[in-house]
């Protein structure tokens, strides 16, 4: 038998921060292209809906309880964007430099990462990275000001909807984190080069099921 106890040291946990993130466009053919650096990017609210319970009664009674589907949905914050995400906000190039709006939008993939920190290695405890799969844009405002002796940057707004992919052996998803601090530390370096490229390989989004292969290689 054992007492409980908290706050013990090294067990203060917290996260913040969002950083490093990359966009992964949708292709004609469906498939996730060349992942390119967001710079810029200041938030990720992670908003799940759904997972609501939908009570059935029967003989005066409560006779169970039937669940939702629960779905994934995000807002998305920035002071700018890469150029391969104006065709997800539903913009077309028809000529250089000259863009319309109202137009069909592409999905998109997308990676970031969270700092894990806690009360001895403070943000140097480790980080999570984030996947979202399936994404879609919707239109968005984008509030222009004059300058005056308190200057801001524009910062622009995204909410998104997501479309689940499979997982084998679950149920299919939108989004999968990957802790640090609990992942083999090859196998974690194994997955960012898949994320963010390096000299032989472009960045790619890998999918659920090359991700469980990766993390039980022996």
């Amino acid at each position: 038998m054992s007492k409980l106890v908290w706050d013990s040291t090294g067990e203060r946990y917290y996260e913040t921060g969002v950083k490093q993130g990359v966009l992964y466009p949708v292709d004609l053919s469906g498939k996730y292209s060349k992942g390119v650096a967001w710079n810029g990017l200041t938030a990720v609210t992670e908003s799940p809906s759904g997972a609501e319970p939908n009570p059935l009664y029967a003989d005066d009674i409560k006779y169970l309880n039937l669940t939702s589907a629960e779905e994934f949905g995000a807002t998305i914050e920035a002071y700018t964007y890469p150029d391969e995400f104006a065709e997800c906000d539903g913009s077309a190039e028809i000529a250089d430099g000259v863009v319309i709006g109202q137009q069909k939008r592409k999905k998109f993939g997308l990676c970031y990462r969270t700092t894990l920190g806690n009360d001895v290695e403070g943000s140097d405890y480790g980080y999570k990275l984030h996947l979202i799969y399936g994404a879609m844009a919707s239109p968005s405002e984008k509030g222009y000001a004059t300058v005056n002796d308190s200057p801001e940057a524009i910062t622009f707004s995204w909410e998104i909807t997501t479309t689940p992919v499979s997982v084998p052996g679950f149920k299919p998803t939108a989004s999968i984190t990957i802790d640090s601090t609990k992942v083999d530390n090859n196998k974690l370096i194994a997955l960012e080069n898949i994320l963010y490229g390096n000299e032989t390989t472009e960045p790619k989004l890998p999918l659920p099921d090359e991700i469980i292969s990766l993390m039980n290689e022996e």
